[in-house]
């Protein structure tokens, strides 16, 4: 028997189907209506939804706890009323354009909201009528109990399979759409890793390199570009600290959750420990620093201090001979940088530049985000450097996001900073989505109770 491509040839074969999950009307009143959405006011957005820019990976609600993923947030109550909101809104908003009895300045309002939830609209419908495909598929199979339909029941099994996964992955893209891009999403970032301290060798050194090389090829995987502006080796093959700009296409949306401690578990390769078989625990810490085209930072030359000196590691000759390297420190704040990549001191001068203007900016970012949102712990927000958000235990051949308990094995694939990372920095956006979502409504629910 070939394999069966869709729902449609199930029907062919069998009679008895049910046909569930047909849209009811929202019972509650429009949320809407509720928020000041009147037929004169067309341009109405949700704003605490589209306002959101920072959220935290807590889930400490038993909302939260219980919808730790796109396709179970779609189950939930709150979910499907929102969008039956949207989804009605969007039915006025095409009824009124059709009318054509409105002014030229309603009719752009009504037109770019009618944009605005056209992929949203699309997108519920399509996810609707997949999930009454997947309710067909299960009223078939529990008519397939005999021997004869066993082959049958495997191909209703692998197709409800296939629809799981095309739910889940709508179910994505319909949230991506409802959470707006943070600010500097689209913004090229400074990446840079310190190592941290540790009893008994060069454990952190060489997890700092390790993990520099592990973002160098991840940008490497993502077709961006990275260009060292630091490097300070250790003595015995590690790294102390290392920077680097990124630049491409999202390249802060992705790498923003990666701020914070990364903690190491390993037997060292080398040394009394290694014969021991005795397990160290080391740190590092990973920086990033958003860095949009235009950073409107100025500096006085008077609060700056620039100390010139040799470079250090790989460069040939051009090493230890000249002091190309600059370090710049800048005296109000304290803040230290230095660039020892570029043969030439004043290209050296002018990356550092850069490179205090991006701190200083991110400095401003953060006391915004402090004061706008003061009454709320942020452990991805802030980008706190006193948080662990994850462990390699080479032991174990295990990485542990702790901020979303995520594992993930075989640490080789995550440092090979590919296909492995990429999926576990995606179910850390797909997290943060899923809370900005489950926030937002939290709050519609109590305006609903409080209404």
């Amino acid at each position: 028997m070939k394999p069966l491509q869709s729902i449609w040839h199930f029907r062919s074969l069998l009679t008895k189907c049910c046909c569930h999950g047909q849209l009811h009307s929202c019972p509650l009143p429009s949320v809407a209506t509720k928020m000041g959405y009147v037929m004169g006011l067309h341009n109405w957005r949700p704003k605490s939804l589209l306002d959101t820019t920072r959220v935290s990976l807590t889930f400490s609600s038993q909302l939260r706890k219980k919808h730790q993923d796109s396709h179970a947030l779609w189950k939930h109550e709150a979910m499907q009323k929102y969008l039956e909101t949207l989804r009605k809104e969007y039915q006025q908003v095409s009824r009124l354009l059709n009318a054509g009895s409105i002014n030229d300045f309603e009719e752009r309002s009504l037109k770019r909201r009618h944009a605005d939830l056209s992929p949203v609209a699309a997108l519920f419908q399509e996810i609707k009528e997949a999930e009454r495909e997947v309710q067909e598929l299960e009223a078939m199979c529990k008519e397939l109990d005999s021997r004869d339909e066993k082959q049958l029941l495997e191909l209703a099994l692998e197709e409800k399979e296939t629809l799981d996964k095309k739910i889940n992955t709508l179910c994505r893209k319909l949230f991506q759409i409802l959470v707006p891009k943070e600010k500097y999403d689209g913004s090229h970032v400074i990446l840079e890793v310190t190592a941290g301290r540790t009893t008994g060798g060069d454990i952190c050194q060489q997890f700092t390199k390790e993990m520099f090389e592990m973002y160098q090829n991840y940008a490497d995987y993502k077709c961006w570009t990275f260009d060292i502006l630091n490097y300070t080796p250790a003595e015995i093959g590690g790294l102390h600290h290392a920077a680097a700009q990124i630049s491409g296409d999202d390249v802060y949306r992705h790498l923003k959750y990666e701020g914070g401690i990364h903690r190491v578990q390993r037997i060292p390769e080398t040394g009394l420990s290694s014969r021991m078989q005795r397990i160290h625990t080391g740190t590092m810490s990973v920086i990033v620093l958003p860095q949009p085209e235009e950073v409107n930072i100025k500096v006085d030359p008077k609060d700056l201090r620039i100390d010139t000196f040799r470079a250090k590691g790989a460069g040939g000759q051009h090493v230890n001979k000249t002091d190309s390297a600059v370090r710049i420190v800048h005296l109000p704040t304290g803040l230290t940088v230095e660039c020892q990549q570029e043969r030439s001191q004043q290209m050296n001068r002018e990356i550092a530049l850069r490179t205090l203007r991006a701190k200083l900016y991110q400095q401003i970012i953060e006391k915004q985000l402090s004061q706008e949102q003061s009454a709320r712990k942020l452990q991805l927000g802030t980008r706190a450097q006193s948080e662990r958000i994850r462990t390699y235990n080479f032991t174990q051949d295990r990485v542990t996001d702790h901020r979303i308990s995520y594992d993930a094995r075989n640490i080789k694939e995550i440092l090979s900073g590919k296909e492995a990372l990429d999926k576990l920095i995606n179910r850390l956006l797909e997290f943060a989505e899923v809370e900005a979502l489950t926030e937002y409504l939290e709050n519609l629910q109590s305006l609903e109770r409080g209404s």
